[in-house]
């Protein structure tokens, strides 16, 4: 189980990040480009999920493409899942309650490598 605490550790230990607010709600940022943010589910949401939407916090997360999403979706069921919102997007929603260090720590590292510039992500990653 992670907190905010751990989604903002885990965020602003990557280069050039920021936190700040988006509609109200943390967010994380890369110059300027948000890869995770807090993602509370609207009414749209609660009615499209049913009994399987989730009581707790949601997080939102950047992935690297639609594939990468539907794998997360197809290996994670347990934390990961998404709405109709985010069809064609390339991002997920995460139960917060459900997410582990070390799945918090490759979402988030992937959700930012996704959304820095590439100079950038080329430097924190030395091949």
């Amino acid at each position: 189980m992670s907190s905010w605490d751990d989604v903002a550790r885990a965020c602003l230990a990557l280069p050039e990040t920021a936190e700040g607010t988006s509609y109200g709600k943390r967010s994380w940022a890369v110059r300027g480009k948000s890869f995770v943010w807090e993602r509370p589910l609207g009414k749209k949401d609660l009615a499209e999920l049913g009994d399987a939407a989730p009581a707790g916090p949601v997080l939102g997360v950047r992935v690297p493409d639609v594939g990468v999403k539907e794998a997360l979706l197809t290996e994670e069921p347990a934390a990961c899942f998404t709405t109709s919102h985010f069809d064609g997007h390339p991002a997920v929603l995460v139960r917060l309650d459900e997410l582990g260090p070390e799945l918090l720590a490759e979402l988030v590292e992937e959700a930012w490598a996704s959304t820095a510039p590439k100079r950038l992500v080329a430097e924190h990653r030395p091949t």
